[in-house]
């Protein structure tokens, strides 16, 4: 343990008084990797659950058709295409052959209850 540590400082008194280019450019390019990977696993925010989203949405299934709940599914399926959907029909206010009028207010109604967890 105490040679890996003497190794490791050595390293980083090398690195930074002989400094490459190209290996600079290639650490901060994997510390950069490994701080998103690292930010993705410890992250303690509260996250928007697209299952949560769904069920709420559910509850008004008796005014929607199949293809319309189908596209529900689809849509809070994960987090990306649900912010995705938020922002370009909600938001934006862009119209949806997919939903009626009247469900695309339900649904961006129900997501805009959950709009401060994005």
């Amino acid at each position: 343990m105490k040679k890996l540590l003497i190794l490791i400082v050595a390293g980083a008194l090398y690195f930074h008084f002989y400094p490459n280019e190209k290996l600079n450019n290639w650490l901060l390019e994997q510390k950069s990797v490994v701080l998103s990977y690292f930010s993705d696993a410890t992250d303690t925010q509260v996250r928007l659950s697209p299952t949560k989203v769904y069920k709420d949405i559910s509850r008004d299934f008796a005014q929607f058709n199949s293809k319309e709940q189908a596209y529900v599914a689809e849509i809070t399926d994960n987090r990306e295409t649900l912010m995705s959907f938020y922002q370009r029909h909600c938001v934006k206010k862009k119209q949806t052959s997919k939903l009626h009028r009247d469900n695309l207010i339900i649904v961006c109604k129900t997501i805009s209850n959950y709009s401060k967890y994005f």
